[in-house]
């Protein structure tokens, strides 16, 4: 009964583990800011991606969500900026395969590694910049990919689900 209970611990506390990361200036008072606006240069590119347009349509949702007005960046109280932070990793695409022979404590054995291939991923970063102070006071990082083989649809729920989470962080200390 007691390993149950266990198992059934270890399964709550997966379950609340969260998919996004934020940090923040513990001195910003996020009452203050009524106004913001995309940060030029937001998404790090000259021409907007369509996971780009996602992510903006995303953010501008959650901006609205918690009252704050979109004006023009030199109006603006804090710069939303974002990016897609691009990482390589190998994924395991079949098993292994390997055969042995012998008798007794010895015996021989090939072995061959199981086949992989390399998947390009995005993770999601965003970030709030006090216009004033010129400086980030929140941030929130995804602990999910994006990956080329998403399809459109499946990439535009991942996008609404991770910006709503993060901003479900925001402002901090409401958790």
């Amino acid at each position: 009964m007691r390993m149950f209970t266990l198992a059934v611990f270890v399964l709550a506390l997966t379950g609340c583990a969260s998919n996004v990361v934020t940090d923040y200036n513990s001195s910003a008072v996020f009452g203050n800011y009524a106004t913001w606006a995309f940060a030029e240069g937001a998404g790090s590119g000259t021409v907007v991606s369509l996971d780009g347009r996602r992510v903006q349509s995303a953010i501008e949702r959650e901006m609205k969500r918690e009252a704050l007005r979109k004006v023009a960046v030199d109006e603006a109280d804090l710069l939303a900026s974002w990016r897609i932070v691009e990482e390589e990793r190998l994924e395991q695409i079949g098993v292994g395969l390997g055969f042995g022979l012998g008798r007794g404590n010895f015996g021989w054995g090939l072995a061959s590694a199981p086949p992989v291939r390399e998947v390009e991923e995005g993770k999601l970063v965003v970030e709030l910049v006090d216009t004033e102070l010129n400086e980030v006071v929140w941030r929130a990082a995804s602990r999910r990919y994006l990956n080329e083989n998403q399809s459109p649809e499946k990439r535009r729920e991942l996008i609404d689900e991770v910006v709503a989470e993060m901003f479900s962080k925001y402002p901090p200390g409401l958790e």
